[in-house]
């Protein structure tokens, strides 16, 4: 009798641990961050959208890919698909301006109108929740990864669930962003 109550009890206590992890995976849409300008914006306005998130530097190699972000969130923007930008000073000190001077440097240098956000940490123990969120498993429930430099995309689906880290490197117009971007 013993042993059927203890196996009745072990299988409750697994089954809640299993609930327990599922309800802990929730959608971007639970984060509210501050702009380059000090206004609020908050992710659940994003609800239906393919999100593309970018942690960004002005004085970065990669720095050109502000010019084909920009152009992405253009030809897309009005097919559910938005650009999200988190500049981050955290790789070489390649973001070393102020709130309002990322914001003038990106509209003058490459006309971003894509939603720029507050400079922040993507790593280390200042690690801004959002990246937290996204860069742990336990977290997105896709996967653990790391920024591994400026200009790394996470790729949100319209659920707001992460579904794909692309690296640095690759180009914001490549085939593998087109393509998820296009795909119904």
């Amino acid at each position: 009798m013993k042993t059927k109550y203890l196996a009745i009890i072990s299988l409750l206590l697994f089954s809640m641990a299993g609930f327990c992890y599922a309800q802990a995976i929730q959608p971007v849409y639970q984060f509210k961050v501050t702009d380059l300008y000090g206004k609020t914006f908050d992710f659940a306005s994003l609800k239906g959208k393919k999100v593309m998130i970018v942690n960004t530097a002005s004085k970065c190699g990669f720095t050109p890919q502000y010019k084909l972000l920009e152009a992405l969130y253009e030809k897309y923007k009005d097919q559910n698909f938005i650009i999200v930008g988190f500049p981050a000073n955290n790789f070489a000190g390649q973001e070393p301006g102020s709130n309002s001077e990322i914001a003038e440097f990106c509209r003058q240098n490459y006309g971003v109108t894509f939603p720029m956000m507050e400079k922040i940490s993507v790593k280390g123990n200042d690690q801004h929740p959002i990246y937290k969120y996204l860069t742990t498993k336990e977290a997105n429930g896709f996967q653990d990864s790391e920024v591994q430099w400026n200009f790394q995309k996470y790729l949100i689906d319209a659920n707001g669930y992460v579904v794909k880290v692309i690296p640095p490197r690759t180009l914001p117009d490549s085939p593998e962003i087109i393509n998820w971007i296009e795909q119904p």
